[in-house]
């Protein structure tokens, strides 16, 4: 499409306005037959029109093409003309490739050539919906109880049953307040939906989702069954328990099938962080952690490096919004520094994310050092990466590389990649993504290279979480276009190939 002139941008704008809001229909009933619809990773279910057409100008920025809604509005129309089974459909892709075809054909007949195998094809989803539990209710549980509701679907992926928590001694006046504190965040604003209190039953409905709290002091002693609950998969997002003898504590209840820790585990528990070695889960797994927020952050941006250039040793520093294990003012702490006031002060303390990498990259296993300093904000961290690479590079290669990985690899989930040169902490509150890479802020000199990483140490990581959870229960929905799988040596292609495109743009 032309770029309009300086006296017709409006009228442009206007046009995309509108195609944007005859689009919001159309995904909402594709998602609810279970077609969820992205936009270059991003999801476009529940969204307004501006922020429609707010991720169709993030995707032009970044994929430096003029795609936007006057391209991706016939294909959206066409893929609603079809008989699709369940699916994930990202338009963005699908309508960038079209642009880029030269096989002269029409955008319909394109389209459908590419969706054959979710068309009319029953046989492709087979996965059955899963009872979910999430035991404990903080910061993590709340926003991962959120999650779980909006992606509820048509009601057959992950089904949010119930949350434990410790008895209260008013137990009536504590569902009320559980009702606020998921309805209201401070960080994260109000909740997408209804809430409606149930004392009766003792449960919350929230966007028609029947949710029973249950209270407990000991994961081993629960009847799910006696709930209507089966099977299920338990988030431990309490932290109380992080070797395999505690958490199994949670498979002796009636009802329950495999535990998830929201944390890093320790002994022999597989840390799983999704999109780089997810595909270590197995069926007969039944306990798993979903390593944690730091290392989420920063192991998709380690590996996509050690891939394309080779690391040879680096030092990791991040820079954490404070938690509620630590103190408003000075007070005594089982840890050393912890016990200073947060809002207060820098703190200095240990990260084990950088010993966490080796067991999750083997490759890598020796080669990190990291620390963490506590600062006084609530939330959205930043990890910095000082890496020393096996041969020399620059900024342009590595940004280049980077960008490309955010876009087109199997890590697209969990990598994002900015160009403004503006941004700050409170831009990432809210993103979906396990790190975002600051293209601006990138460092180079030699063989030594500096990355800034941001991420929303709570959404983010809840986010990187329900993958985790999707992968456990099997959730599991083709993808178009095909999603590239991430091997060793070529998440996307070799970053030293990269050299003479980027000298010849």
């Amino acid at each position: 499409m032309t770029k309009p002139g300086l006296d017709g941008v409006f009228a442009d704008w206007k046009e995309r306005e509108a195609l944007a809001e005859a689009m919001i229909p159309m995904i909402g009933g594709l998602y609810r037959r279970n077609v969820v619809i992205y936009i270059h990773g991003v999801p476009l279910f529940n969204q307004s029109v501006i922020d429609l057409m707010k991720a169709h100008r993030a995707v032009r920025q970044i994929e430096h093409n003029e795609m936007s809604e006057f391209e991706t509005h016939p294909t959206l129309e066409i893929l609603c003309g079809l008989d699709l089974i369940p699916a994930h459909v990202d338009i963005g892709k699908l309508t960038s490739a079209y642009m880029d075809d030269d096989e002269d054909l029409s955008i319909g007949d394109y389209v459908k050539r590419e969706c054959r195998e979710i068309v009319d094809n029953p046989n492709a989803v087979t996965h059955e919906p899963t009872d979910v539990v999430v035991y404990g209710f903080g910061r993590i549980g709340r926003l991962l109880m959120r999650l779980l509701i909006e992606k509820t679907g048509g009601g057959h992926n992950l089904l949010p049953k119930a949350v434990v928590l410790r008895p209260p001694k008013d137990p009536a006046k504590d569902l009320v307040k559980r009702a606020s504190l998921l309805r209201r965040d401070s960080i994260h604003g109000t909740f997408n939906g209804t809430i409606r209190v149930d004392e009766e039953n003792h449960v919350l409905i929230c966007n028609g989702n029947a949710i029973r709290f249950i209270y407990a002091t000991d994961p081993s002693t629960i009847d799910y069954n006696s709930y209507g609950i089966n099977n299920a998969l338990i988030i431990d997002s309490t932290g109380a328990w992080r070797d395999r003898e505690g958490l199994e504590q949670h498979l002796r209840s009636k009802g329950a099938s495999k535990v998830l820790l929201t944390t890093t585990g320790k002994g022999d528990i597989k840390n799983i962080v999704s999109g780089v070695n997810s595909d270590q889960i197995l069926d007969e797994d039944k306990v798993i952690a979903a390593a944690s927020c730091t290392t989420n952050a920063i192991v998709p941006v380690l590996k996509a490096i050690n891939d394309g250039f080779g690391i040879v040793r680096g030092h990791m520093e991040t820079i954490h919004a404070y938690t509620d294990d630590q103190n408003l003012h000075d007070n005594t702490h089982s840890k050393e520094r912890r016990g200073r006031s947060a809002p207060l002060n820098m703190v200095l303390t240990e990260s084990n994310a950088t010993s966490a990498v080796g067991k999750l990259l083997p490759e890598l296993a020796g080669k990190l050092t990291g620390n963490s300093i506590r600062v006084p904000i609530p939330n959205v961290s930043m990890a910095i990466l000082n890496l020393t690479l096996e041969n020399e590079t620059s900024v342009e290669e590595v940004n280049e590389y980077l960008r490309d990985v955010s876009l087109h690899s199997a890590m697209q989930m969990q990598i994002e990649y900015t160009i403004s040169n503006e941004v700050v902490s409170t831009d990432f509150i809210g993103n979906r993504h396990a790190g975002i890479v600051d293209s601006h802020a990138t460092i180079v000199q030699g063989a030594q290279v500096i990355l800034y990483v941001w991420y929303d140490n709570e959404f983010g990581y809840s986010c990187q979480v329900m993958r985790v959870v999707q992968k456990m229960a099997g959730v599991k929905y083709p993808n178009v276009p095909v999603q590239p799988v991430t091997k060793s040596k070529s998440v996307v292609f070799k970053a030293k190939s990269l050299k003479t495109a980027v000298s010849a743009s």
